[in-house]
């Protein structure tokens, strides 16, 4: 019985030897021009002309796209996301780069006008500085990793190697998936904090007309401000109004699992890079005033303090409020003591 069973292997072995290797062969060498040939030859030009149209087919799925193999719409999508959006992105990201530079060398930095007093002035609580850099931090890092997944294509696959390039794309991808929601819980918590603040009234139009005296013939003078002068109250209704376009259509990006379409996701993913690249745009303004252009102007959000000169030059409507409730409750101690003075 053994012997009949190694006889019966060797003899399969050896037909396979000899009619599987011609096949196993030929299979290494078809190339993928081959296959698509030997496919359309099977299913015919017409079938495959018809899908590439978007030709609608049969399938047990109840999903409206299930039965479409191939969405015709989506080459629009492609030719406004690579062809148009990616590059003017590009354009307007680089251009806002170089105008804050000119401005920095043709205009300079806005300087105190008169020397520091010394004495400070409470401008933002702890909640507020922690509020503020925690979206910095979150805006920025989002920034990074989604101009990575537009632009890291261009810019760094061809440098290194594949195995590099697959951790970058796939590192900053779940970056911004899993961290793009808190963006939206700071965004709802910035609008909650801060919104009364930020009502635009008739001092905010003389301000705009004086260009908040960084330019032009008003440059050096002191337009009158509360405690936000209008470009803060600008660039925050940008960051509310914009940003919350990037959270929302980032969200349905996150979570393709509400029955949104094809068309759905790609209406989406224009409308989160156009949101994007304004609040990237507008905040490279932001970072630059804070940092460069305006002496002082980020040792508030730091500190918490502000010197009283910066106060009574960038802000004096609300610097006058600050000194009256000051005065006011330095007269309420007076006559607090008074009180118990007398009943001495």
């Amino acid at each position: 019985m053994n012997d009949l069973i190694k006889r019966m292997l060797l003899v399969t072995l050896s037909l396979i030897s000899l009619f599987g290797g011609p096949v196993l062969a030929a299979e290494k060498t078809t190339s993928p021009d081959v296959a698509q040939r030997e496919i359309t030859q099977l299913a015919g030009a017409d079938y495959w002309r018809q899908l590439r149209q978007g030709e609608q087919g049969y399938t047990t799925s109840s999903f409206p796209e299930h039965g479409v193999l191939i969405s015709k719409p989506g080459e629009t999508w492609y030719i406004l996301k690579e062809k148009w959006m990616s590059p003017a992105g590009a354009v307007a990201i680089f251009g806002s780069l170089a105008m804050v530079i000119a401005v920095y060398f043709l205009m300079g930095p806005l300087m105190l006008s008169e020397p520091r007093t010394g004495t400070k002035i409470r401008r933002w609580s702890r909640f507020d500085r922690a509020l503020h850099w925690s979206m910095a931090f979150t805006f920025l890092t989002l920034a990074f990793s989604g101009l990575t997944l537009v632009y890291g294509k261009h810019f760094l696959k061809p440098y290194v190697s594949s195995e590099i390039w697959g951790g970058v794309i796939y590192a900053a991808k779940q970056y911004h998936n899993y961290i793009g929601p808190i963006f939206f819980v700071l965004l709802v918590l910035m609008l909650v904090k801060w919104w009364k603040k930020s009502l635009f009234n008739k001092t905010d139009w003389v301000w705009f007309k004086k260009l908040g005296g960084m330019a032009g013939k008003y440059k050096g003078t002191h337009p009158s401000a509360g405690f936000s002068n209008a470009g803060e109250k600008l660039v925050y209704w940008l960051l509310i109004v914009v940003g919350t376009f990037a959270a929302l259509s980032g969200l349905i990006l996150d979570f393709p699992i509400f029955d949104q379409t094809r068309r759905d996701m790609e209406l989406s993913n224009l409308v989160h890079m156009f949101s994007a690249l304004v609040l990237i745009c507008g905040f490279i303004f932001h970072i630059y005033i804070g940092l460069f252009g305006m002496e002082g102007a980020l040792e508030g959000m730091v500190t918490g303090d502000v010197d009283e000169t910066w106060a009574k030059q960038h802000h004096d409507l609300w610097y006058e409020e600050v000194r009256e409730q000051e005065q006011s409750l330095d007269k309420s101690n007076i006559k607090s003591m008074e009180a118990k003075t007398d009943e001495r």
